[in-house]
């Protein structure tokens, strides 16, 4: 027997003022390698830092000419001051001169097939992304993932400082949530069975547990676009509440999130902001439109007539967005009032306009990135509601123990992670925010 004793685990953060010509040691991957006549400048890839090195060859036992990017290295050197103006790296005042280089491993490639050490990575998309492990190693592309990785976290920080309990609902489910054609089924021991269109039944079962419900996780549609906007598996960032007054309920937690999300981008990601030239943005104030009047607006002040759809176009989404910003100095808009046709049967009916619900999306920079909405609530409601659209009551019947059991008036949304970051980080294809994109042609890798 072996018995091992239990330490704390220290990160990779370095205190590199209190450092200053001291010798440290340093691991990580060869992210660039410029060679000189004297050595070369070798870039250092680690988990908290991306950091110049300085290479004499007369000093070192590896010669420089021997060394290859993406080669696992360990670096031992003298931290000094610098003064750099590249923005992939960081930190760019300081930088280490090396006195020994140990190589780890290196790549199985003679050559890699595409180059991560240019300052854009010029390549379509499709080798991208079928060279998935080796093309996130670009600083860009790690800058995206960075800003997702503080959207998560910070969704789930601040809701759950104001009282949300964070939930893990199934992903194979006897039965779909949004209903339609748009899913995945699959033999579960014989019997069919579905990949999980959303949390929403769960997360209003879970209502009635907890009051105030989140969940970060994969949702699936099978939905056969190719396009520019969609995903057949993203990640959604969904919450429930309950004791809502109104739908506005929802479209506050929501403005207020986001704010705390944007708040969070810019303290902890500083450098992620700088490479990729972002604007972060915030919600100054609310603004909410009708469905029917997007339309209005978009056939008076742009001739396009959309009127009579039950949805909004993609076009109509881009013209808003314009109009907004223009009209209202605003980049959100809460879209609100979808045709009951167009909602999901628990969604609530506007009482004074049955034909409308008490539902909205939420429009930011050409892209809807957010739906939501207050629900039915009463057992009764499911039961006419279930019965006027001929839906087989005893599919949903554990869902509807809940209301069986009583639930207060509630209702939540679907973020969708990867629309919200591309638009923030000012990506042109949403599933190059998605680590590995699934869509009718891509499973791999």
């Amino acid at each position: 027997m072996q018995e091992i004793v239990l330490e704390k685990i220290s990160g990779y953060s370095i205190d590199f003022n209190s450092l200053l010509e001291k010798e440290i040691i340093v691991k990580g991957m060869i992210q660039n390698l410029r060679i000189l006549s004297w050595g070369a400048f070798l870039i250092l890839r680690t988990p908290e830092y991306t950091i110049q090195t300085i290479i004499d060859k007369d000093t070192i036992s590896v010669p420089p000419e021997q060394l290859m990017v993406e080669s696992a290295v360990a670096v031992r050197g003298i931290i000094k001051k610098a003064n750099i103006k590249d923005k992939a790296l960081y930190p760019r005042d300081f930088e280490i001169h090396v006195k020994e280089i140990t190589v780890i491993s290196t790549p199985a490639y003679e050559v890699l097939p595409v180059d991560t050490t240019k300052k854009e990575m010029v390549v379509h998309l499709d080798k991208k992304f079928d060279l998935r492990p080796l093309t996130l190693r670009h600083p860009r592309e790690r800058a995206v993932f960075k800003i997702a990785a503080a959207i998560c976290n910070e969704f789930g920080n601040y809701l759950s400082s104001t009282g949300f309990t964070r939930i893990c609902s199934p992903k194979i489910n006897s039965t779909g949530a949004e209903g339609g054609a748009n899913i995945f089924k699959l033999d579960y021991f014989g019997r069919e069975a579905f990949l999980a269109q959303s949390p929403q039944f769960y997360k209003q079962i879970m209502v009635g547990v907890y009051g105030r419900v989140f969940e970060i996780g994969p949702v699936f549609r099978a939905e056969k676009h190719a396009t520019s906007r969609h995903l057949n598996e993203y990640v959604s960032l969904d919450f429930e509440m309950g004791f809502i007054e109104s739908f506005m309920d929802l479209i506050k937690v929501e403005a207020n999130t986001l704010n705390a999300i944007f708040e969070r981008i810019e303290k902890d990601c500083g450098n992620e902001i700088e490479l990729l030239d972002m604007k972060v943005p915030k919600i100054e104030r609310i603004v909410t439109v009708p469905f029917d009047e997007v339309h209005e607006i978009v056939y008076k002040k742009y001739n396009k007539d959309y009127r009579g759809e039950t949805d909004l176009a993609p076009e109509e989404e881009k013209l808003i967005s314009e109009y907004g910003e223009n009209e209202w100095n605003t980049e959100f808009i809460f879209v609100t009032h979808y045709p009951s046709s167009k909602r999901p049967f628990y969604t609530m009916d506007d009482p004074e306009h049955p034909e409308k619900t008490l539902s909205f999306d939420l429009i930011f920079r050409n892209l809807e990135i957010t739906t939501g909405g207050q629900r039915l609530h009463l057992y009764s409601d499911y039961m006419n509601k279930m019965k006027k659209l001929s839906m087989n009551i005893e599919t949903f019947q554990s869902y509807l123990q809940a209301f069986q059991s009583g639930m207060p008036p509630h209702g939540g949304l679907g973020l969708g992670l990867e629309r919200l970051t591309a638009q923030i980080c000012g990506l042109s294809n949403v599933k190059e925010a998605s680590l590995f994109p699934r869509d009718i042609n891509r499973l791999e890798p």
